[in-house]
């Protein structure tokens, strides 16, 4: 079974940072695209960015310029580094991962979420 663990979320003001974090376990043979999601009350859960295995990045238009996704294949951790927050980010980050076990058999699976506010 593979495990998503995200950390990192919290209360912070307008116009300040947060810096999310992914790690995923278990019996994982290899991952590839990680990306961050999010759902704010009452709204679909939306993309935020996703990540390649080899670094290649895409970005939702409404965080393009404040955040910026990475990761670390040899931690099997990505992160969403988030500047310049705004009221409207205010939702629950999810964590997406594309894994392949140690079966070779792959699937996507989902963090249980973390929770960003922004507000004054």
């Amino acid at each position: 079974q593979v495990q998503l663990v995200e950390s990192g979320g919290g209360l912070v003001q307008p116009g300040g940072s947060l810096r999310l974090s992914c790690a995923a376990s278990g019996r994982i043979s290899r991952i590839n695209d990680m990306g961050w999601y999010r759902q704010a009350p009452g709204k679909q859960r939306e993309l935020v960015a996703t990540i390649t295995s080899s670094g290649t990045t895409n970005y939702a238009d409404s965080v393009k310029g404040r955040f910026t996704i990475s990761r670390d294949n040899a931690k099997n951790t990505a992160y969403l580094q988030m500047d310049s927050l705004e009221p409207k980010d205010t939702a629950v980050y999810y964590c997406n991962a594309d894994v392949r076990n140690i079966f070779f058999v792959s699937g996507k699976y989902w963090g249980r979420g973390t929770q960003v506010t922004v507000s004054s």
